[in-house]
């Protein structure tokens, strides 16, 4: 199966809300790049996020772009248009060359029965047993409905790409535990350890038997800061070889956050301001993103004690740290999806982070560094 994108090893999505930090995420790659390895940045946004912040398609493209030229990067980088449907692709065609595709609207739609019965006639080699080198219980049936989803059906689902000539580059199965936004993950950490090592073995077994992409790999859509299952990724890409797609999004826009709070006067009152225009529409902010935050608002702490905090324990309560006594996931998840009280800013925020640049820029590139590629890639 042919491609016109090849994507390289590793490539880590990077997200970028308000076009901003392009060049402090690629330096974090830099700094990955003189250990020895590469992972190549792909900047993604999707269509909602487009809409909340008041953005075009082209505006990443352009960010990413200048940060490329600027700091002289000669390895590929791409541009994501990020969960993206029919009816929003249009606005993307022309300054993107990645597509992560949103199947969302089909989840739990049964499918025609003659395309079933097809689609069983043309593999009958996926009932009964199946051994595939790498999972110890090789059962394949036609009818698992299990949720996350199980190596038989990962296995399907690649089948069918395969059928339908889909050239996929990564793909993204749900996997056990919670990824809640901007947390870290919430679960059985040996459990998804065994679930990423089956997946693994499906998509060898799968880019061998069905001719799909060699290069296909693993997408871990994590909603950000999944700390504790990064070594068990990297034990596994080590012991295997194989690539992997790591997304992030939030996680770059709390770092501005902190770096306003950090930098103090005028720009930390706007970042108190965020968290109490965010306290005010908590409701309509938390909507779009109720599957996958849970916020406990009787942890979250009042305006007032907010308007309070020094500088200091601001950073403290929003900086992703769990060994600090003073980090609180439920502010830091509500600031996560708070990003539309920045944007509804506009300027004021804009310049505000052009008035920080030094401080805000720091704090994402050691965040990507250090929390993300460093353990992902790099070990201690």
């Amino acid at each position: 199966m042919t491609s016109g994108l090849r994507l390289e090893k590793n490539s880590f999505g990077v997200g970028d809300r308000f076009a901003h930090q392009a060049k402090a995420q690629l330096r974090a790659c830099m700094q990955a790049a003189t250990q020895g390895v590469d992972v190549i940045p792909v900047w993604n946004k999707s269509h909602r996020e487009h809409v909340i912040v008041g953005s075009a398609p082209q505006s990443v493209r352009l960010a990413a772009e200048a940060a490329v030229r600027e700091l002289d990067w000669n390895k590929p980088f791409h541009v994501d248009a990020d969960h993206i449907r029919v009816d929003t692709v249009d606005g993307f065609i022309e300054t993107s060359d990645f597509y992560t595709l949103d199947g969302a609207d089909a989840i739990g739609r049964p499918a025609e029965p003659q395309a079933l019965q097809a689609f069983v006639d043309r593999h009958s080699e996926l009932v009964g047993r199946l051994e595939i080198p790498g999972i110890d219980e090789p059962e394949v049936s036609m009818d698992e409905t299990d949720i996350p989803q199980t190596p038989p059906e990962l296995l399907v689902i690649l089948t069918a790409i395969a059928d339908e000539k889909i050239p996929a580059q990564t793909i993204a199965p749900k996997f056990t535990g919670r990824f809640n936004k901007g947390v870290d993950y919430v679960g059985d950490v040996a459990q998804f350890e065994k679930e990423f090592n089956e997946d693994l073995a499906v998509i060898a077994y799968a880019v061998n038997k069905y001719d799909l992409p060699g290069n296909l790999k693993l997408s871990i859509h994590s909603g950000s800061d999944k700390f504790s299952i990064y070594e068990a990724i990297r034990k596994a890409l080590s012991r295997t070889g194989a690539g992997i797609h790591v997304k992030t999004a939030g996680t770059n826009w709390l770092e501005e956050v902190i770096g306003l709070a950090e930098s103090g006067g005028e720009a930390l009152k706007l970042a108190k301001e965020i968290y109490d225009k965010a306290l005010d529409d908590i409701d309509a902010l938390c909507a779009p993103y109720a599957t996958v935050i849970d916020i406990d608002r009787a942890k979250l702490p009042s305006k007032a004690e907010v308007r309070s905090w020094s500088s200091e324990r601001f950073v403290c309560a929003l900086r992703h740290n769990s060994l600090c006594q003073q980090y609180n996931p439920h502010l830091r998840q509500l600031l996560h999806v708070g990003y539309k009280v920045a944007a509804k800013m506009g300027d004021r925020y804009l310049n505000m982070l052009d008035t920080c640049e030094a401080t805000v820029a720091r704090n994402v590139t050691e965040n990507l560094y250090e929390r993300h590629l460093k353990p992902l890639f790099i070990g201690d």
